[in-house]
Order: structure tokens, then sequence, then C-alpha cells
């Protein structure tokens, strides 16, 4: 695979240099987009959905756990199966799997409660079902992604190669929340049924275009991890710039993994807040919180857009680290912003697009973490970064949900921002530069 030099300066020169990237990332990037769009359309509603189901506060919190399990572990097994079977089969089997599990939570709401003597089998245990088969696609490709990426992109430029690639697969992150507002708009049932039937379509048209017209025969894809045996060696072999960013960052994911799932039920629970309004040419509205939130959460994405390819500009001037303090700067603080928010649309509007910054950071932190590997171990760096800190934030969504159902939602979003913004500070103090962008 050749090099490319990657120009990218907004939204639109990001979407130019995707279109032009080799066939196996675009085909690969086409079926993340596809991916995409089914889980943003599905799980930052998914935690409403349980409550919905009979779930409390604290199997949210398990939920989120789960779904940190999965994190860590699916990438090193992932990789044995592409190992074994090649990257292309792989990614058709992993696909059709995250088919079934959508299918799995449509199928949850139609369930009904079995007793089993002992105990009662309620419906949101299918979510959690549904959960180990939904997620296999997304947490396979991480590695794959960002291998090919280094492998297309000059070492100095790699925060504009992301840029280029998140600018187009985060697209799916906008689209998706708007058009759960349009099927939620009075209440969440029955609308999110079909939301799910939506991501089923989705999932299944991104594995047969992925299968269909994807080459394996010239990447690596697949071949970039060995498994656990390997996990204690490729931790020793870490590149030195990414200690100190690995140790911040789990400090800021913990903390976000703490609060991430609740973020919705802010919204529908807590404030039960919707959004009411006369626009031009649309005329007067009138959204159920659920909907709402499917605005902010577009209205983040918007913001992340329009800041993440000039980020990764800025950041060949002014180096990776402050753009990646930056971003977690952002997630650390967001979270005691959000739960002591006035009721008011407009500030619940400001503080969404404020979090759409965090996203300004991750194509510098995504080259950041891949920049200082040797050439051809990119996806094998990457997956042990990702294993180590996903391993560390996994208790992070059941302390989650513990202090928010048996203390209170304020004292669990106050902890997580004080975790995180300890990361912010390490970060500050211990954080290196990418040489090639000194």
């Amino acid at each position: 695979m050749t090099q490319q030099q990657v120009e990218v300066t907004g939204p639109v020169d990001a979407f130019r240099q995707f279109f032009s990237l080799q066939r196996d990332v675009l085909v690969l990037s086409l079926a993340m987009f596809a991916f995409s769009l089914g889980f943003q359309m599905t799980n930052r509603f998914l935690p409403d959905y349980l409550v919905f189901l009979g779930a409390t506060g604290f199997i949210v919190g398990l939920f989120a756990t789960l779904g940190n399990v999965i994190g860590a572990v699916y990438p090193y097994y992932g990789g044995i199966v592409s190992d074994r079977v090649g990257s292309r089969y792989a990614l058709t089997v992993f696909g059709f799997l995250s088919t079934f599990g959508f299918a799995i939570w449509l199928a949850s709401a139609y369930v009904p409660a079995i007793d089993l003597g002992v105990t009662t089998l309620e419906p949101w245990v299918w979510v959690f079902v549904g959960l180990l088969l939904a997620q296999c696609w997304k947490s396979f490709g991480i590695g794959g992604h960002y291998a090919i990426v280094k492998q297309a992109t000059e070492p100095s430029r790699l925060a504009r190669g992301f840029a280029s690639t998140e600018t187009f697969r985060r697209t799916a992150f906008l689209i998706a929340p708007l058009i759960v507002a349009v099927l939620v708009a009075d209440q969440l049932m029955p609308g999110f049924l079909w939301v799910l039937v939506i991501a089923i379509v989705f999932s299944l048209l991104g594995t047969l275009a992925q299968h269909l017209l994807y080459e394996a025969d010239e990447d690596s894809v697949g071949k970039e991890f060995e498994g656990f045996g390997q996990i204690v060696d490729d931790i020793r072999a870490l590149p030195d710039p990414l200690r100190p960013l690995l140790v911040a960052d789990t400090f800021v994911r913990f903390a976000n993994g703490m609060v991430y799932a609740f973020f919705i039920l802010v919204i529908t629970r807590l404030m039960g807040i919707g959004l009411t309004a006369t626009l031009p040419v649309v005329g007067a509205i009138d959204l159920s919180p659920a909907a709402f939130f499917g605005v902010l959460l577009s209205i983040e994405m918007f913001i992340a857009l329009l800041t993440m390819a000039p980020a990764a500009k800025i950041a060949e001037y002014t180096g990776l680290k402050p753009i990646v303090g930056l971003g977690f700067f952002v997630y650390a603080i967001f979270p005691i912003m959000l739960i002591f928010a006035p009721e008011n649309v407009w500030i619940l509007v400001a503080l969404f697009a404020f979090s759409g910054l965090r996203f300004a950071g991750l194509p510098a932190h995504k080259a950041l973490i891949v920049g200082p590997a040797e050439r051809g171990a990119g996806g094998r760096v990457t997956g042990s970064y990702y294993f180590i800190r996903g391993a560390v934030v996994i208790p992070s969504g059941v302390l989650g949900g513990f202090l928010w159902e048996f203390v209170t939602p304020e004292i669990s979003f106050t902890i997580a921002s004080i975790i995180g913004m300890i990361g912010v500070g390490y970060y500050a103090v211990f954080g290196q530069e990418f040489e090639a962008y000194q």
C-alpha cells in the first residue's frame, strides 16, 4: 500500500480526501458508516429502552459495564478468528452477528417475563444478550481502521488522515439521532421499534456490501492481533509517548463510563424536558424528551464535524498534545455541567454543542496512539492500548449505576467529573508529544 499525502483543512475537504482513498479503506469505511448509523440509532437510546422494559438505574449501569467488557475483550478474539478464516469472511461473520443482535433487541419488546420459579427472567435480559452480538463488528474494526490509516498516511499528517475517515464515518452519528427524533417524536415507544428495524436493514446492507466489495488481498486487516498470548509483550512494548496518554485517557474514560449511559435519562427521566418551538418552513414542532435527546446528539455531532478537520490542521502547528488535552477537558467537565444545568432547552442545546468539542481532539488522539508504533504494528499497538484502557474502565458503568440508584445522580456525575479532571491534570503535566509533530 502506498502512502498518500493527506490535505484536510475543513469538513468538505475531509469528504473529498476520503473519497480519494484506496479501495480497501473506502469499502471498510463505508461499512463502518452503515454500522455506525445502526449503533447510534440504538445504543444511545437503549438505557431508556431498558427502563421501559422494567430495568432499574443499577441495571442500566450493569449494561454499560457489559459494554466495557466487550470493548476490552472482543478486539483480541476478533483478531484470532480473522487469523483463522481471513479478514473478509471474519468481517462478514461479525456483520451478520451484529445484525442478529439488533434483531434480539427488537424481539425483547415482545418477549414476556418468564417465571423460572426461583427467579423471573425479565424482558430487559434479552437486551443484554443482544449486546453480546450487536457489538461484534464495531469492536473488531478498531485495530484495522487504525492500521489502514497509518499505512496510507505520512507520519506528520496522521491527524488529518484520521480526520478524513472520522468526518465521513461520524456523519452517521449526525444523521442517526435525527432519524430517531422523527420516529419517537411523541414518545419512545413504539417509534423505537421502527428504529431497531432500520438498524437491522443498515447492518445487513453493510455486511453484504463489505463481503462483495472488500478485497482483503492487499491489506493486513485481521493479521494485526495475535491474541492474549502476546498481551504481556505488547504492553511492555508500548511506545513511551503512549504511557502517560494511556493513564490520562483511562481516567477520563472511566469518568465518562460512569455517566455516559445516563445522559439520556437525565433528559427523559430527571428533567423530562422536550422541545416545543415554531420553525420556518417546518412550522410548530412538539418533541418528546427522547426525541429532544436525539436532536441534542445531532447538535453535538454537528459541532464535532465542523471542528475535527480544522483541529487536526491546527495540531500541525501546536502539536497534538494541546488538542488532545482539550478533548479530555470537555469529556471531564461535561457531566457536572449537565447534571446541574437549569431545565432550559437552549442551555441544554449550548451544553451539547460544547460537548461536541470533545471530538475535535479525536483525530489527534488517534494519531498520538498509532503514530509512535513501528510500521506494520499499528493494529497490535492499538489493540494493546484499548485492551488496557478497556479492562480498567470495565467497572465504571456499574459504579455509576450504583451511585445513580442508591445515592444520587448528582453525586455520581460530580464524582465522574472529579475523576476525569484528575486525568486532565495528569496529562497536562506528564503527556508527551509525538516527534513528527514537534
